[in-house]
């Protein structure tokens, strides 16, 4: 049978801020990626997403990004070299490491958030740094990487496990970068629509441009995005479709 994992941003409230519905998703992902403090979240945030990820027996991963909070992690940081972008990794990656290791559980994975994901996915120094962080702080730690991008080619310079992403509620361009949220159509927020469109991107191991380009793409894990207010029920659609389809639900594997 065929099988795919699921995954979700969280952890991003602030203090008595919330965002998304971390509960509610955690029911539904396979696996979730956990703010360190840096474009959202705090160690309060973090401690309870991992707590609530342990109970439902769910995978945790780092969810490292430029240290912008009043940006939410999505303005790129000019001029970093890098050391401090190895660095910036690292850090996050250990204060989640911590607060795992105090709540019993352990961290998995890493994924790059943001604009830090967004820039490393066609810059080769940034993506590289990423990858070395990572292998420097565990080389077992799965890199979640965009498919097709650079992200991919350093994750494989590292010799490090790799788990290749496709996002349920992105729309793609015709290059395989994702579409900037600062373009209309960039974030779908139709449940019926969204879980179709997963589907065929499991089951044909591709995804489908803005002008209609079918673009190869291996697919380990499906992101769905805990601050689209329709998260809930796009994780619940894209459950069931994958379900009747045939398709199972499970953490993706370690194997790069």
């Amino acid at each position: 049978m065929t099988s795919i994992d699921l995954n979700c941003d969280l952890g991003e409230s602030f203090g008595p801020w919330e965002m998304g519905q971390d509960a509610a998703m955690i029911e539904l992902a396979t696996s979730v990626n956990v703010a360190c403090g840096y474009h959202a979240g705090d160690a309060d945030i973090m401690r309870k997403t991992v707590e609530l990820a342990k109970a439902r027996g769910v995978s945790v991963g780092a969810h490292p990004g430029y240290r912008d909070l009043h940006g939410f992690g999505r303005r790129p940081v000019p001029g970093m070299k890098a050391s401090e972008i190895e660095n910036l990794v690292a850090y996050q990656i250990g204060a989640l490491q911590a607060i795992a290791i105090a709540a019993g559980h352990r961290v998995t994975h890493v994924k790059a958030h943001g604009a830090l994901s967004n820039v490393a996915c066609e810059d080769d120094m940034t993506a590289q740094a990423i990858a070395n962080a990572i292998k420097a702080v565990d080389p077992n730690l799965v890199f979640v990487v965009l498919a097709n991008s650079k992200l991919v080619r350093a994750g494989e310079k590292a010799n490090l496990p790799m788990a290749h992403e496709v996002f349920a509620d992105r729309a793609y361009e015709d290059d395989g970068n994702l579409v900037s949220r600062k373009k209309p159509g960039a974030i779908l927020h139709d449940p019926a629509e969204i879980a179709a469109r997963v589907v065929r991107m499991v089951q044909d191991g591709a995804v489908v441009s803005v002008t209609g380009k079918a673009i190869k793409m291996r697919t380990d894990t499906v992101c769905i995005h805990g601050d689209n207010p329709a998260a809930v029920d796009i994780a619940r659609g894209v459950r069931q479709a994958l379900k009747d389809a045939g398709i199972d639900v499970a953490p993706f594997r370690r194997a790069a």
